[in-house]
């Protein structure tokens, strides 16, 4: 640990700036020139009027944010339950319709049918029927923060249809 020469406080994230340590808050404010910076220390501040700053070094969405990663890394959904599933007891399980779903799927491969004329038959719109097709929820898996980590659910579809079917929107280029 180190005491910042402005202010007080001591870290060990404090950083040196010409000789001096100076805490993250300070050091953000210092100047760069050497006899600023100096007159700069001069100016004495209270540390306690700085810990606002310092709060916001760590804000509440940083916080939120690696709590979401660490649920998603155990296999737990963050948000509601998508078409097909249901929550019961904090769990995701399938509903009395995730026959639909694997329907869907297999609709959109098997058949030479439009994504408007599915999502219509279906009662979707089509960015709704997108966000089904490409959600990693249908086999198992949880996907946040651009990572895909095991789920604790049980899948409503195979790997391999997924697949199949991620690969046709690619050729598609269906975004």
């Amino acid at each position: 640990m180190s005491k910042c020469t402005k202010c007080g406080h001591d870290s060990e994230k404090n950083h040196k700036k010409n000789d001096f340590i100076l805490c993250d808050v300070c050091f953000y404010f210092a100047p760069e020139e050497n006899d600023e910076l100096e007159q700069y220390l001069k100016e004495k501040v209270d540390g306690s009027l700085l810990k606002t700053f310092r709060r916001k070094e760590n804000p509440a969405g940083k916080r939120q944010k690696r709590a979401m990663i660490k649920k998603a890394s155990q296999g737990k959904l963050m948000s509601r339950a998508p078409f097909g599933y249901k929550i019961e007891n904090k769990q995701l399980v399938p509903a009395e319709n995730y026959r639909e779903v694997e329907e869907l799927f297999e609709e959109f491969l098997g058949t030479k049918i439009s994504l408007t004329q599915l999502a219509k038959k279906h009662n979707f719109s089509v960015n709704g029927l997108k966000k089904i097709l490409k959600n990693f929820t249908y086999i198992g898996k949880i996907k946040f923060n651009n990572q895909i980590h095991n789920g604790t659910h049980q899948p409503i579809i195979s790997s391999t249809l997924f697949n199949h079917v991620q690969n046709k929107l690619e050729k598609l280029k269906i975004r």
